[in-house]
């Protein structure tokens, strides 16, 4: 009885884990998903489900170089979330591939 309750255990402890893994790679697995996750777990769910992204021009310009050795490249929100210490608009993305996966950070107006 009790090693059929492991079993069983077990078994939903691995479900569980597969589950975990597969929503972790479908919400990286590409740039805007990767970006719309970061948006959405820095507390702006809103912005993070109703702005568009658009590519960030001027900074993938500007910074060619730098985001080819990142294997990296800028991203903007055409509807950014406001921070509320500073009224800044978080704007501008930089998301970045490693293997197949792909991870957001904000990178500010510089």
């Amino acid at each position: 009885m009790i090693k059929a309750i492991k079993k069983l255990f077990l078994k939903k402890e691995v479900i569980f884990l597969i589950g975990v893994a597969v929503i972790f790679l479908l919400l990286h697995s590409t740039p805007n998903t990767a970006l719309r996750t970061k948006v959405f777990f820095m507390g702006y769910p809103k912005a993070a489900l109703t702005s568009a992204i658009i590519d960030d021009v001027y900074h993938n310009e500007v910074d060619k170089d730098k985001f080819a050795e990142l294997n990296a490249k800028a991203y903007t929100l055409t509807k950014p979330p406001i921070e509320t210490a500073t009224q800044g608009e978080l704007r501008n993305y930089l998301v970045r591939r490693f293997v197949f996966l792909y991870f957001a950070e904000y990178y500010g107006e510089g």
